[in-house]
């Protein structure tokens, strides 16, 4: 499964506070899809598949 942090949406162009704002909402995507190990507060990384359909834009694979 390949990842997506807060520094990668950043490195794309994103703002942070927009940037923190996607992984957010993409781990309460996660959670509604039955994923609750993604309820921790800690974690930062969420699946690039969840990003891609927030945004509804594919990501690029390399960065």
């Amino acid at each position: 499964m390949i990842t997506v942090t807060k520094s990668d949406l950043i490195a794309l162009g994103y703002g942070p506070s927009f940037a923190a704002d996607i992984i957010r909402e993409a781990k309460k995507l996660m959670v509604e899809k039955g994923h609750t190990y993604y309820q921790s507060r800690k974690l930062d990384r969420v699946p690039k598949e969840a990003v891609e359909e927030l945004l509804g834009i594919k990501l690029p694979d390399e960065q």
